[in-house]
């Protein structure tokens, strides 16, 4: 594929109202596959690092999620160039970049290739059902066993505290979740890790809703944005205003902090 048609393809799955161009550098990179510079509105590819379209498409809408995020805080300052624009990796990014990617699966334009390698796709049956599952029936049982334990420390006047800490030796965050796993109706299919995530939903609804969409083939990022998600809607003016202030308070406080530095140099 050429610039031009990866620019079209990026546009296909999202428009952007901020121009932006796909530059192929020629070259190969050992650090990254590409970048996205945000100054110039850059969508860097090292096209040389790929061997099939597919791998192509996948750096480039990783690189387009940037500038459309860019592109969306923008917009949330009133054109302002967005103060905390960041290249890091969050949740937000993730779950931007899945809901991409899957437009892109659904359209036909990406493939993540499992049916290239049978191998791989009997590997990852077997990892699904024999550890994910299993690890998550296992922990399901293991929270079971702590909350016993807990009631046995109570009953011979121990504190389950020092008995997690200093017997079992497990700190007292990760026993916690343990329990609170075990406590919830959970598919153990999900994998341990996002049972952590299920069970720290407070409301039934929403954690079925969550479950759902994870055994649905949403990521643990698009499911964690899902439930984070807020109806309102964005005011330009109201986060100015706040951004003002807060500038505000931090200038005076610099202000009051270098008047007192200069107070004591003057002493000296």
């Amino acid at each position: 594929m050429n610039r031009d048609q990866i620019k079209e393809l990026l546009l296909s799955l999202e428009n952007s109202d901020l121009d932006f161009e796909v530059i192929f550098s020629g070259k190969s990179s050992k650090k990254v596959n590409g970048l996205y510079k945000c100054e110039t509105r850059e969508i860097i590819l090292h096209n040389k690092n790929f061997n099939t379209d597919n791998q192509l498409i996948y750096t480039a809408i990783h690189e387009y999620t940037h500038h459309l995020l860019y592109e969306a805080e923008a917009a949330q300052n009133g054109g302002l160039k967005p103060r905390k624009y960041a290249k890091a990796h969050g949740n937000a990014f993730w779950a931007k970049f899945h809901s991409l990617l899957e437009i892109a699966e659904k359209k036909g334009l990406y493939s993540i290739g499992l049916e290239n390698s049978p191998e791989l796709a009997e590997l990852t049956e077997r990892i699904k059902k024999d550890y994910l599952e299993k690890n998550g029936v296992l922990m399901q049982e293991f929270g079971r066993l702590l909350l016993k334990a807990h009631e046995l420390c109570t009953a011979a006047n121990i504190r389950y505290e020092d008995y997690i800490d200093r017997y079992l030796k497990i700190p007292r965050q990760a026993a916690h979740s343990i329990v609170q796993v075990s406590s919830a109706d959970l598919n153990p299919a999900v994998g341990f890790e996002n049972m952590k995530m299920l069970s720290a939903i407070r409301s039934k609804e929403k954690r079925a809703q969550a479950q759902e969409r994870l055994e649905q083939g949403n990521s643990p990022d698009s499911v964690r944005a899902f439930m984070k998600k807020k109806a309102e809607t964005v005011d330009i003016k109201t986060n100015l205003e706040r951004e003002k202030l807060r500038l505000e308070k931090t200038i005076k406080t610099l202000s009051d902090r270098l008047e007192a530095v200069e107070e004591s140099l003057a002493k000296l």
